[in-house]
């Protein structure tokens, strides 16, 4: 895992983390001299090389996206023996592809035809970033240890039973937060709302990754309890030193967080996957 982690961070620094002429790193508010302090130090404790070459904002997004996309389903598979199953991981989707809300496609279509409809139920329909699936399984591999499936009242609304449906299983929700800068960065909290209250079955992991530095930042997304499950950064041991290092307040901020169970570093995630 310690090596997984390695190699996240060198394909986020490679691909998404530049620091400019000015020695700013591209996931700090340069307008903030904490910011950019906290986000430097995390810079020189991961001490991989760095580029200035500049890129857009949402390309960073994206990139934040695959790289952390990559990181938990080469994690997670070192995982199988905990969670075994057909799992795949993926960028997007419309969460009415899955078993738990596909009654939302029909909302979908009425509120599309219907815009009285819509000024009523809103938007349901939530596009993860990173979205987690489980799919459903043959009977021969239900039955793998045994006749498990024998008589015919037995398990016939399961959605893990391949036979009653052909929707794979959302496991987990993860939203990909390179920076923590605006109030579109709460939609995290919506959408899983939206998840939460829509959903007909076992409700999915709702989390949140991020490589934002600012702990006050950090704290708005994290405190709180119930729109998600935790918040991740990307390198929180590097966080912690680097709050350390700059002032009491934002090291208490980010042991308040952590102590409280708000906030965890990305290697912890695939463990919290498989429970």
């Amino acid at each position: 895992m310690g090596r997984l982690r390695r190699d996240y961070h060198r394909n986020v620094f490679e691909k998404v983390l530049r620091v400019s002429e000015q020695g700013t790193p591209n996931n700090a508010d340069g307008s903030s001299r904490v910011s950019s302090g906290i986000a430097g130090v995390i810079v020189q404790r991961i001490g991989l090389p760095t580029s200035s070459d500049a890129i857009a904002g949402q390309t960073a997004g994206r990139r934040f996206e695959e790289a952390t996309r990559v990181f938990l389903r080469d994690a997670f598979e070192l995982l199988q023996h905990l969670r075994p199953g057909d799992w795949e991981f993926s960028i997007g989707g419309d969460i009415q592809d899955f078993a738990q809300y596909r009654h939302l496609a029909d909302v979908a279509r009425l509120t599309k035809r219907h815009r009285e409809l819509r000024t009523v139920f809103g938007d349901y329909i939530v596009k993860p970033d990173i979205v987690v699936q489980r799919n459903p399984e043959t009977d021969e591999t239900l039955d793998a240890t045994g006749a498990l499936l024998c008589g015919p009242d037995a398990a016939t609304h399961t959605p893990l039973r391949q036979s009653n449906s052909e929707w794979p299983i959302l496991h987990a929700s993860v939203s990909c937060k390179w920076t923590i800068r605006s109030d579109r960065s709460q939609n995290a909290r919506t959408e899983g709302l939206n998840l939460i209250r829509n959903r007909k079955g076992k409700s999915p992991h709702i989390v949140v990754v991020t490589a934002e530095p600012l702990p006050s930042r950090i704290a708005s997304l994290a405190f709180g309890t119930g729109d998600i499950d935790c918040l991740y950064h990307f390198a929180l041991p590097e966080l912690e030193a680097a709050a350390s290092e700059h002032g009491e307040s934002d090291a208490e901020i980010v042991d308040m967080l952590v102590s409280g169970g708000r906030l965890r570093d990305i290697s912890d995630l695939p463990f919290d996957l498989v429970t």
